[in-house]
């Protein structure tokens, strides 16, 4: 069964070789957000005739077609996540380098009041959080 990437990819008329599905394929079972080198680490290891430049091609292709979206977290690597879904902001560890999905009702209505006041409508936005785990008190 095609992965929801490689639909997307068919639906847009991509061509899809055997490689490309295999990097749509993990990039869409991916819970994390990966850059190339992680993207190429796993897609090599389901067919080791993948390598690096394909990943960054295909990467740059699904990036330009609209099909995954390229983050930058503040860690000098480009990361990469399935275009489309529900909208949602992140919370980026700095310690261990997680990134954390969430959705804030009041967050996104507080943009849209913002916006508002000075006198724009809001259409879009990326919200990114960047912080360190709170110490536990000892009791």
């Amino acid at each position: 069964m095609p992965s929801s990437l490689e639909r997307k990819c068919q639906e847009r008329g991509l061509k899809m070789t055997e490689q490309r599905r295999i990097i749509a394929r993990v990039l869409s079972e991916s819970a994390d957000h990966p850059d190339v080198e992680l993207l190429y680490q796993r897609a090599n290891a389901l067919d080791s005739r993948i390598s690096i430049a394909t990943v960054y091609r295909t990467v740059r292709l699904l990036e330009e077609s609209g099909i995954i979206e390229r983050h930058d977290f503040g860690d000098g690597r480009a990361r990469y996540e399935e275009a489309g879904e529900e909208h949602h902001d992140h919370l980026i560890d700095l310690r261990s380098g997680r990134v954390i999905e969430f959705t804030n009702k009041e967050i996104e209505k507080l943009q849209e009041i913002v916006a508002e006041q000075l006198g724009y409508k809001l259409v879009d936005h990326r919200l990114e959080l960047y912080g360190l785990p709170l110490e536990k008190k000892k009791a």
